[in-house]
């Protein structure tokens, strides 16, 4: 190798390469610097199209998400009846003391606890059974048993509610096919919350055994073949094979029912039974809607939906840690 030793003291390598000045200081071409710099955009504008294209979905995702729940922790520090002309009043804490005191709040948590426990049987167990039965079948009188199964969740929930509130009126067919007389099934404290959950029951059904169907659409025969070649029964195959494939979609089905359950009966509490009577129906979706809506307390409902999306919060990510650990992919 031959140096090159500049005017100054400098050293120059051959090629152009780097300079080493007296004092023991290196510095690169400006030719090579200059040649860094566009390589380093291109590969910013190649790894620029993902982010673009999931870009409209994160900024729905802020305003419609983000947003709201920023703005609620906000307004549950006040108390304000969402009047314009109306001032805020800070107010700390108070609201969440008032949320945690009120005497509604323990028989809408109990509520929407049994309406938690009356659907799970509807969105696991008799998916479950219903998509075991059909999926034998021919591919078209699987799809129309599949049809006829999934059509009451496409009808608007204020459709069904009126459809049902004719059939359980004191007059109606339900009380004349039982012989029960003038029975008013939406207005005894005895039955209310057993009506709101039959009716939900009979709307989720056909969506969860859609769900289940899908997937077991993506576990292989040859599993269940494989076991009964080795003597194993039906019924043995799908308890000990098809069941525990099958662990990922339960364990979907149970976190949607543990965190949609208030939801899903909001609009039938809503329109059926406006949580009555007596509270015995209302869940703590619609004790928050009253808060807000009805009694026209922002700072408490805000507070109250806050408290509320902790508590779901929370045991969504017990749930979903659970699924992790449990559910089995079939690859």
């Amino acid at each position: 190798m031959f140096v090159e030793f500049a005017p100054g003291g400098a050293v120059v390598l051959p090629g152009g390469g780097v300079t080493v000045t007296p004092g023991g200081a290196a510095a690169m071409p400006a030719g090579r610097g200059q040649a860094a710099r566009p390589a380093l955009a291109r590969r910013v504008l190649a790894a620029l199209p993902p982010y673009l294209y999931l870009l409209p979905g994160l900024a729905c995702l802020v305003v419609w998400t983000y947003k709201p729940i920023i703005e609620a922790v906000q307004l549950s520090f006040y108390h304000w009846n969402l009047l314009p002309t109306s001032p805020r009043t800070y107010v700390g804490l108070e609201n969440y003391r008032r949320v945690f005191s009120l005497p509604q709040l323990r028989g809408a948590a109990t509520n929407t606890l049994w309406y938690i426990l009356g659907l799970l049987p509807f969105s696991i167990v008799v998916p479950t059974v219903i998509a075991l039965t059909i999926r034998d079948l021919g591919d078209r009188a699987r799809s129309v048993y599949r049809a006829l199964i999934f059509l009451p969740i496409l009808v608007a929930p204020v459709a069904t509610a009126a459809v049902w509130r004719w059939l359980l009126d004191p007059r109606g067919l339900v009380n004349q096919a039982l012989g029960l007389g003038h029975y008013n099934w939406l207005r005894e404290e005895n039955t209310a919350l057993l009506s709101i959950l039959a009716i939900c029951a009979w709307q989720i059904v056909g969506f969860a055994t859609l769900v289940v169907s899908a997937g077991l659409t993506g576990i292989s025969a040859d599993y269940g073949e494989a076991a009964q070649m080795d003597g194993a029964s039906r019924w043995q195959a799908t308890r000990w094979v098809t069941l525990p494939l099958l662990r990922s979609t339960l364990l979907f089905m149970l976190l949607m029912t543990v965190l949609l359950s208030a939801q899903w009966t909001f609009p039938l509490i809503d329109v059926l039974t406006q949580g009555g009577p007596a509270d015995s129906s209302t869940n703590v979706y619609y004790l928050l809607w009253d808060f807000g809506f009805r009694s026209l307390d922002s700072g408490l409902a805000s507070a109250a939906g806050i408290a509320f999306f902790v508590v779901f919060a929370a045991v969504a990510a017990v749930l979903v840690r659970l699924a992790d650990r449990y559910s089995f992919a079939d690859n």
